[in-house]
């Protein structure tokens, strides 16, 4: 064993670099995808709603395949940056600042608004409350990891260009 791993949390351990965040994003995003199928109607289901719930996941998986391809080896499944890796401020980082979290958000409310249902809309509520959270913890540790970063943090938004 390295002097830098311990049975019960070195620096590269998952839960050190913020794997507890990733395990209740993941059963929030069960909880989405099995809610909407499985609950009734709630709300009128209508051409209007299927055509905002169409575009809300055309952003989403814009949002989410570009935020992969444009992270490229500095993707990671945990929040905490890797070691070495190197700040992303380009393609759809320069528009916002956690295009995976963003994508996932929109997926949500889409997803929701398809099926009609208003348990899967509050399911993405809280999912929505729960990665801004984890994104504020992410940007302490990428403020730590990258001198740039506040000042790419000023000029970009988190989640919805120029809004928020």
């Amino acid at each position: 064993m390295s002097e830098n791993s311990t049975p019960h949390g070195s620096q590269d351990s998952f839960m050190a670099r913020g794997g507890l965040w990733v395990v209740i994003q993941f059963v929030l995003m069960v909880a989405l995808l099995f809610a909407a199928p499985m609950s009734d109607e709630s709300f009128p289901n209508n051409e209007m709603t299927q055509t905002i719930a169409a575009l809300m996941l055309t952003i989403g998986a814009w949002c989410g395949i570009r935020g992969v391809r444009d992270l490229g080896q500095q993707r990671t499944a945990l929040p905490k940056p890797l070691p070495g890796g190197q700040l992303v401020t380009t393609g759809v980082y320069a528009l916002v600042r956690h295009p995976l979290y963003a994508s996932l958000i929109w997926l949500g409310f889409g997803w929701g608004l398809l099926f009609g249902s208003a348990l899967t809309l509050g399911i993405a509520l809280i999912q929505l409350v729960f990665l801004d959270l984890k994104a504020r913890r992410e940007e302490c540790w990428l403020r730590d990891h990258f001198a740039g970063y506040p000042d790419y943090a000023a000029r970009v938004k988190r989640f919805i260009p120029g809004v928020y």
